[in-house]
C-alpha cells in the first residue's frame, strides 16, 4: 500500500472523531448530557473552553475513533506498514487516543480563542483546521512513526 494513502487512512479515526460531537448532541437520548469539559471555570474572566466542548463529545468522539480503527486498521496492516499494533484491542486503543488527541487539540485551540475574545463557534482560519491534526499527531507518536513528508501529506489532506 502506498505509504501516503496509509498515512491518510491511519488518521481517519481522528477526522471522524472530530466530526462526531456536533452530531451526537442532536440525539434525543444524549441531548441532556452536556456537561462542559471546563465545568464552567473561567480564566481572566472568560470561559476556559466554552459550552460546546463537552464530556459527551470528547467521550463519544473518542469511542467512534476507536471503532473506526477496529474496522479500518486490519485492512491497513501489511509487512511494510508503520503500524506497531496488530490486534483489535490495540487498534481500538490507538483509534480512541487519536480521537481523544484530535478533540483535546480542538479544546486547546478553543481555550486560546476564548482568551483573545473570539466567540464560541466563530472561525479562526488555519487554527481551526490544525488544532485537531496536531492533537492527533501528538497522541499517535507512541504507536507509529512517519517521515516528515508523510506528516506533511497528512496535514495537507486533513486541512
Amino acid at each position: 500500500m502506498n505509504q501516503f494513502i496509509f498515512v491518510i487512512l491511519f488518521f481517519l479515526p481522528a477526522g471522524i472523531a472530530n466530526a462526531i460531537p456536533p452530531l451526537v448532541k442532536r440525539l434525543p437520548l444524549l441531548r441532556r448530557w452536556k456537561t462542559p469539559i471546563d465545568f464552567g471555570i473561567t480564566v481572566r474572566g472568560k470561559r476556559m473552553l466554552g459550552p460546546n466542548k463537552t464530556w459527551r463529545g470528547l467521550l463519544l468522539g473518542s469511542i467512534f475513533g476507536g471503532l473506526i480503527a477496529v474496522v479500518l486498521y486490519p485492512l491497513l496492516v501489511t509487512k511494510s506498514s508503520s503500524l506497531i499494533a496488530t490486534n483489535l484491542e490495540a487498534y481500538f486503543l490507538i483509534g480512541f487516543l487519536l480521537g481523544a488527541g484530535a478533540l483535546l487539540g480542538d479544546a486547546v485551540e478553543s481555550f486560546f480563542k476564548r482568551q483573545i475574545g473570539k466567540p464560541s463557534g466563530s472561525s479562526w482560519l488555519f487554527f481551526d483546521q490544525l488544532d485537531y491534526i496536531a492533537g492527533a499527531i501528538l497522541f499517535s507518536l507512541p504507536f507509529v512513526h512517519f517521515s516528515l513528508t508523510q506528516y506533511a501529506v497528512m496535514v495537507v489532506s486533513y486541512f
